[in-house]
């Protein structure tokens, strides 16, 4: 009787609990390509399928079909009519349309982080900077995960000083739709040879260490303006070649 009852019991608590196993292995999906497409590890156009990522992720195709779900829903990947899908492809007008949005709301963000830095955050990110430092002096020159992770790192930890709960989803988000993008920017300046990111990001410090407020959002607009203007260059050179 007593076995019984607690059967009873058990059954009782599994049908009011979420299973925790499967929920675990579906977020760690999401994040996986989350943070694969905000790293700019998918190139723009590339079609990705169901089978392919969950032989990949060494996993079930369950978690990477509702991965990819949500993904399409935040506008990050398209779906494709053969049940695959792709990473959206560069285009001019996605290009100036990230571009717009990501001054608008992270000049916003930096430019409230500005007020609210102090001492301890402003050295956070010149260690990252005197990291970037090492990197180049090392000449990994092609390193470009290293150099995709130290920005985004730098980024986001001037965001997090913004104060807004509000702001930093919306930040997320367009790292995610304009991660493939930057990518290709990246590549191509490395093999140009051209003034890295750190040269940049030195003077977005030097305006926050001020508490200039717009004169940190100049730099920041400066920053992330550069690749998007390197990729509309580059589709108008295409255009005009076809």
């Amino acid at each position: 009787m007593q076995k019984a009852a607690i059967e009873r019991n058990n059954e009782t608590i599994a049908a009011q609990l979420t299973p925790v196993g499967r929920e675990t292995v579906q977020d760690r999906v999401y994040s996986e390509l989350r943070r694969a497409l905000i790293g700019g590890l998918f190139e723009p156009s590339q079609v990705l399928t169901i089978r392919g990522l969950a032989d990949a992720l060494v996993t079930s195709t369950m978690p990477v079909r509702e991965a990819l779900g949500r993904l399409i829903t935040e506008k990050a990947l398209e779906a494709l009519p053969n049940r695959s899908v792709r990473v959206p492809p560069i285009t001019l007008e996605r290009i100036d349309d990230l571009l717009r949005a990501r001054s608008l709301i992270e000049g916003e963000a930096i430019a409230l982080a500005a007020t609210r830095m102090g001492p301890r955050q402003i050295a956070t990110i010149e260690a990252m900077l005197g990291e970037w430092d090492e990197m180049r002096a090392l000449k990994h020159k092609k390193d470009i995960d290293r150099e995709a992770t130290l920005n985004q790192s730098f980024h986001f930890e001037i965001y997090r000083c913004c104060g807004s709960a509000v702001l930093i989803p919306m930040i997320e988000s367009l790292w995610l739709q304009s991660g493939p993008c930057i990518r290709v920017a990246i590549y191509a300046f490395s093999e140009a040879g051209e003034v890295d990111t750190a040269h940049y990001h030195r003077r977005i410090v030097a305006a926050l260490a001020r508490q200039d407020a717009q004169g940190a959002r100049e730099a920041l607009v400066a920053d992330i303006s550069r690749p998007f203007a390197f990729l509309r260059d580059k589709l108008q050179s295409a255009a005009a070649k076809g």
